[in-house]
């Protein structure tokens, strides 16, 4: 008796042992090194999945959002005043300067070639690291502004990548601002590396802005060179933003793109790049700048579109989502979220002082369009806190 337990214990065990083994053919398994330090970038203790979805790592928010400068966010009583602008009202995200209109950065950026150019003199944000621990401990959505093409700092010190002229110069608008030629590649690279950096310190969304070909000066003596042949402008600036996001994707990020106001209802791309079906196929966030005080008399059949920001927002919001709505083909497509106007346009003839209401109908037009998510937008971070609903 006692035998022929043994003999089924054994049996048993041999069996438990062969299933054992089959069953684990299927699984993925860490593989163990004796080393008590582990490299991140190794290989060796995961086998790696395949084609693994990255848009699963992003952080989907229905954004509310302010706009901030570097000097904003370097000088702390002004910091602190816009983070409690945000944690008592409807605000849930913020858009902080990385590069700026001169292709300065904000924060000091640890790439060689962001090094090389000079782009870290005079870094408004000393510690951007405490700021990011703040942006997180008070789950405020963060999002990078990357001040894309338009770059003196990076074109001046690299020549190669700077749009040309056809004498071979550095073109220059009509500001004495050299422009990164959105053809290049390396320029890609230079643009893309530093928002890589800029997602590794914790933002949650990278922006482009002046995500497009320059249009202020002399544009018909521009030269883009080789890899400008046989391809549109709408075709490099899709691809420019494809490119950033496929890299980005990888660091779980959300990319969006700014683009001007008519880009939602204009077919073209304007002569600039920015064609909406392109881009959006290439991101996952448009957001246009359809402020009111930016277009011409007679807009949409306005006489005077800074005096009816609801029917402008309205117009602009509705056709750019029937457009987007009318790519059946397309698996992924952006979302649009709008750049609202926060600001009185002074600079106007003719124009309306911006309060609450006019700020809060720009919302309610969005809303009404069918979009879920809007910015605001005032150059001096100056709010109007009364046009936003409290927490």
């Amino acid at each position: 008796m006692a035998a022929r337990s043994r003999n089924l214990l054994l049996g048993f065990m041999i069996f438990c042992t062969i299933f054992s083994l089959v069953s684990s053919r299927n699984m993925v398994v860490p593989v163990y090194s004796n080393s008590l330090e582990a490299d991140e970038n190794s290989t060796e203790y995961y086998i790696d999945q395949k084609n693994p979805d990255w848009e699963l790592m992003k952080n989907r928010v229905k954004v509310k959002g302010i706009y901030m400068t570097g000097n904003t966010v370097g000088y702390q009583e002004r910091f602190n005043k816009l983070i409690d602008l945000v944690k008592t009202t409807e605000i849930n995200a913020v858009v902080i300067d990385v590069k700026d209109d001169n292709g300065l950065m904000t924060y000091s950026s640890e790439l060689s070639d962001v090094q090389f150019t000079g782009a870290n003199k005079n870094v408004r944000i000393k510690d951007i690291n405490a700021v990011m621990k703040v942006l997180r401990e008070n789950n405020i959505y963060a999002i990078a502004r990357i001040v894309t093409f338009k770059d003196r700092t990076a074109g001046d010190k690299y020549a190669n990548l700077a749009v040309k002229n056809t004498s071979g110069g550095i073109w220059r608008d009509r500001h004495g601002m050299s422009w990164l030629n959105p053809h290049n590649r390396e320029s890609w690279d230079y643009i893309v590396d530093i928002a890589e950096e800029a997602a590794i310190k914790g933002f949650n969304e990278i922006q482009f802005d002046y995500v497009r070909f320059p249009t202020d000066g002399n544009t018909k003596i521009i030269d883009y060179g080789a890899s400008a042949v046989g391809k549109s402008k709408a075709e490099a600036i899709a691809e420019f933003l494809s490119y950033g996001r496929e890299r980005l994707s990888k660091k779980g990020v959300v990319v969006s793109a700014d683009v001007f106001g008519l880009v939602t209802t204009t077919k073209d791309d304007m002569n600039i790049g920015q064609h909406l079906e392109s881009i959006a196929k290439s991101v996952d966030v448009i957001c246009p700048m359809v402020y009111p005080s930016h277009y011409g008399k007679g807009s949409y059949g306005v006489a005077e579109p800074d005096f009816e920001p609801y029917k402008i927002v309205n117009r602009s919001m509705t056709v750019a989502q029937d457009r987007i709505a009318a790519m059946k083909e397309v698996n992924r497509k952006a979302i649009l979220r709008p750049w609202l106007q926060d600001f009185t346009a002074s600079y106007l003839p003719k124009y309306k002082r911006y309060g609450p209401d006019e700020v809060r109908a720009q919302i309610k037009a969005t809303y009404d369009a069918g979009a879920e998510e809007w910015l605001l937008w005032n150059a001096g971070n100056k709010f109007t806190a009364g046009a936003l609903n409290k927490e």
